[in-house]
């Protein structure tokens, strides 16, 4: 667990050292020895925000600092931390401090901040997760698909099932899929198993799901709130502890069963692929 949190802790040092200059997701995250795809997901997990939260608003904090106590210009404090145009620094500013730059330099002014993180894995008791690793064969599945932002995928997310239970679409939703991370950007698909026999509406697509190790979670209660707990667990608390598997691939699994009468009793899975050390 040590040289997990070590790594981890190097890459948000990175972003640190790098604050005045152009941050590259992949170079971050390879910082901590990961790719893009899983460093965003567990970075959300164990801080709370994304990475791109986290930098924009560790730029504002040293923005302030430098117009509260500097006569550098707006337009140069702007430029240095990476915005263009000092309209687009201040419309970023002024939703951080609630001020704008001008007004920043007031005595008296009241200025947010937001402290470098220090990755710090505590164990806590209670806590269990129902999981087990199994095989499985490569296998097809066919559905929609759109793309996000890792920034906002978690409310734009169950806004697209939203218009998918009104429309349907021909699918079931057995499948959540996340597909292609390029670093910020990731396909998001609603999905069942491909069946070639089978008709599908026109602006349905396949995607193969290689075959390998998979983790796999169960989740127990009422829809998304049982997921989102189980999610949280398996990226800030278990995969801290995980030593004889590693992260593979550039997607990960959601299987939803049928609802239950009692939401109490729905029961869905997250999987997540692996590979051993």
């Amino acid at each position: 667990m040590t040289d997990w949190i070590e790594g981890f802790q190097a890459s948000i040092d990175y972003i640190e050292q790098n604050l005045t200059k152009e941050l590259d997701i992949g170079k971050i995250a390879k910082k901590a020895a990961l790719s893009s795809f899983y460093y965003q997901r567990i970075f959300g997990a164990m801080c709370e925000m994304t990475v791109g939260e986290y930098i924009r608003e560790r730029r504002m904090t040293l923005a302030a600092q430098e117009l509260a106590c500097s006569d550098c210009k707006v337009i140069d404090i702007a430029l240095k931390y990476g915005y263009d145009s000092p309209d687009s620094f201040t419309k970023t500013f002024q939703r951080f401090h609630g001020i704008t730059p001008a007004q920043a330099r007031e005595k008296g002014a009241i200025l947010r901040s937001l402290a470098p993180l220090h990755i710090k894995i505590t164990l806590e008791g209670g806590t269990m997760l129902d999981y087990k690793i199994v095989e499985k064969a490569a296998f097809t599945v066919v559905g929609i698909k759109k793309s996000f932002n890792s920034e906002t995928s978690y409310t734009e997310i169950p806004k697209f099932w939203d218009e998918w239970a009104s429309d349907m679409k021909g699918l079931k939703g057995m499948f959540g899929v996340c597909s292609d991370m390029d670093g910020t950007n990731f396909d998001y698909w609603i999905a069942d198993l491909y069946m070639p026999w089978e008709e599908y509406p026109e602006e349905c697509s396949t995607y193969q799901i290689p075959g390998g190790l998979w983790a796999l979670f169960k989740c127990v209660g009422p829809l998304p709130g049982s997921m989102q707990t189980v999610n949280t667990q398996i990226w800030s608390e278990w995969l801290p502890s995980l030593k004889e598997y590693e992260l593979a691939g550039n997607y990960s699994l959601e299987f939803y069963l049928p609802p239950a009468k009692n939401p109490a009793d729905t029961v869905s899975y997250i999987a997540i692929p692996l590979k051993k050390v």
